[in-house]
């Protein structure tokens, strides 16, 4: 492994092979959890139906407390990279010790709240069968957050500095600390306690703390940490951590409103039937599985973005956002090509019947349609962010949830037609987010010398 790094220039080059440089490593990073979670529902659809059932809800209601972390990463990797661009990585360590304290004030506010105020909302949302074990899988879940957002804050720092091929890493060990630990746990296997649906909380919980000492143990051998003087001083910086609140606060909430949104659709869907709430777990995994490539493009929109105007190279950023949202939609073709060829291959490795099948298929055609809106949307999206616009992403996802919202409502309560019909609320969010974001960056609002 390299000691240090070679090229001590930060400055990014809009060219194919510097976006392929970041994003595929992040690529490769995303898709390790995203298979680790696909497994874990295949452990649990072989418990039984209920069980895959319930991580479909659990899953999501975790999902909003990690994706406000992911917002905070987001806006450390816009200042990460702001700084990169300018030339200016002595003020690494203080950008990322402010992130620290920040991420870890978040974590224990979300312990408590999963603790004392999420039962109540639970017990009268979820079916009263389901509801006992859905809480107890929570409340040791969440204690695995505080690590997740520690690692998610080394690997803003990873990526903003042009290393995100170290990424992998970390997620390769959490993500093999995770199988082992689902099989051993869920299972009751080489004496191990047969916990059921709570040792995949215990084996998730397990694998970020792993994950988290994983990043530590790579900053160390690769010079990263010593070259950058990261972890040195935990001094406040008010400044720094105005800045990066001021980026992030916009972002928290549209990643928690729109989280919340998807756990609001799932609640609606646990309605209906076991078999609806079954696909519509799968159709998490595939959602996350078909958008590895689409995430990492946007990650690498966010930094390319936000290097170039630390660079005051504004006039690059559309080009740049251009030639990501090219990759992204060719690699979303191709894997939602894959899942439509062969959708009965993938449905049936979850163990369910053949009935089973046949419902979920038409389903996963429109959620590829959703996702190649997707692949399109995030990346302009992401281009925002990296301006530093973050109230704009706000405004922009409060629009695009409100439509959401109604589609989602009239089609699950009002005239629910089909599971596939009701999934295709994403088409209609994906679809108002990209033309509001590619509005306002062909606006040229966001650039410094204009007001935002």
């Amino acid at each position: 492994m390299e000691t240090l790094i070679a090229n001590n220039n930060l400055k990014v080059q809009v060219n194919n092979r510097q976006i392929l440089s970041i994003a595929l490593p992040i690529t490769f990073a995303i898709l390790i959890p995203q298979l680790n979670l696909l497994i874990n529902s295949i452990f649990l659809g072989r418990v039984s139906e209920e069980a895959l059932g319930s991580a479909g809800i659990t899953g999501v209601f975790y999902l909003i407390f990690a994706v406000a972390g992911n917002g905070l990463n987001n806006a450390m990797q816009t200042v990460f990279s702001r700084y990169a661009g300018a030339g200016r990585p002595e003020n690494f360590n203080t950008i990322l010790t402010q992130g620290i304290r920040i991420s870890l004030q978040l974590a224990t506010v979300w312990i408590l709240f999963t603790w004392f105020i999420a039962p109540f909302i639970m017990q009268a949302a979820s079916d009263p069968k389901t509801y006992p074990a859905e809480m107890s899988f929570l409340r040791i879940r969440i204690f695995g957050l505080p690590f997740l957002y520690l690692f998610q804050m080394g690997n803003a720092f990873l990526v903003a500095s042009l290393n995100s091929r170290y990424m992998m890493i970390g997620f390769i060990c959490e993500a093999l600390v995770n199988i082992l630990f689902d099989y051993l746990l869920i299972f009751g296997k080489l004496g191990f306690p047969a916990m059921g649906f709570n040792g995949a909380a215990v084996a998730s919980v397990i694998a970020e703390i792993s994950g988290f000492i994983t990043v530590l143990v790579v900053l160390n051998i690769t010079g990263l940490k010593k070259k950058y003087e990261l972890i040195k001083n935990f001094t406040f910086s008010k400044v720094i951590s105005k800045e990066i609140s001021k980026v992030a606060l916009p972002l928290v909430l549209q990643y928690l409103i729109s989280v919340s949104t998807w756990l609001l659709f799932f609640l609606l869907i646990a309605s209906k039937d076991n078999d609806s709430k079954a696909i519509s777990n799968i159709m998490r995994n595939v959602f996350g599985l078909a958008g590895v490539f689409v995430w990492a493009f946007a990650s690498t929109s966010n930094t390319m973005v936000g290097n170039l105007m630390g660079q005051k190279r504004e006039d690059l950023v559309i080009k740049a956002i251009t030639k990501i949202t090219g990759w992204s939609f060719l690699f979303a073709v191709i894997i939602c090509g894959l899942l439509n060829l062969f959708p009965e291959f993938f449905f049936r490795i979850f163990g369910q019947s053949e009935t089973f099948v046949q419902k979920a298929i038409s389903v996963v055609r429109m959620v590829s349609l959703g996702i190649l809106f997707l692949s399109i949307a995030n990346i302009w999206l992401n281009g925002v962010t990296g301006t530093g616009k973050t109230r704009v992403n706000l405004m922009i996802e409060i629009v695009a949830i409100t439509l959401y919202l109604v589609h989602t409502w009239y089609f699950m309560k009002i005239n629910y037609i089909s599971l596939a019909v009701a999934w295709s609320n994403e088409f209609v969010y994906w679809t108002v987010i990209f033309t509001m974001a590619f509005v306002y960056l062909k606006s040229g609002k966001w650039k410094t010398n204009l007001s935002a």
